[in-house]
């Protein structure tokens, strides 16, 4: 990776998750976050206004959804890269959420220990999804479970 500095959004409702995040990526120099959201209408206009390389997505926020927030930020910011971070688990929204150009998918349990490989494998270009999924096809995910190799 780059030494120069990678910009991110973080789009979560919960304060705490949201500050959990935060501290994860503070373990990575890298990593700059220009933004912090709770709300999916204000992310996207944030997401706009800042055009991050990296969005940290939530599904379930107020006022306008993950995914419908995904949709509008990759036409106003189309080299924004979405790395979706949600309690859903069911293998029809990890699919619906990729299937918005997102290149990848945690689900929040699963933060603690595959954050940063996801974080590290969608900044490559890699599509990522958590372990869990493993044996789900996903559309143009077959470079999710290569990226867990490592």
């Amino acid at each position: 990776m780059e030494t120069s500095s990678i910009r991110v959004l973080v789009v979560e409702d919960s304060e705490k998750f949201r500050k959990f995040i935060c501290s994860m990526l503070g373990e990575r120099p890298e990593l700059q976050i220009v933004g912090e959201d709770s709300d999916g209408l204000h992310a996207v206009q944030r997401a706009d206004e800042l055009q991050p390389d990296l969005i940290l997505l939530d599904i379930g926020l107020p006022s306008l959804n993950g995914i419908e927030v995904a949709r509008q930020v990759l036409k106003l910011s189309p080299k924004s890269k979405i790395l979706f971070v949600s309690q859903e688990s069911s293998a029809d929204m990890v699919r619906e959420a990729l299937g918005t150009g997102a290149h990848g998918y945690v689900v929040k349990i699963d933060t603690g220990s595959e954050l940063l490989i996801g974080v590290s494998a969608v900044l490559r270009g890699d599509q990522f999804v958590s372990r869990r999924f493993a044996g789900h096809d996903f559309v143009g995910a077959s470079d999710a479970v290569a990226s867990l190799e490592f």
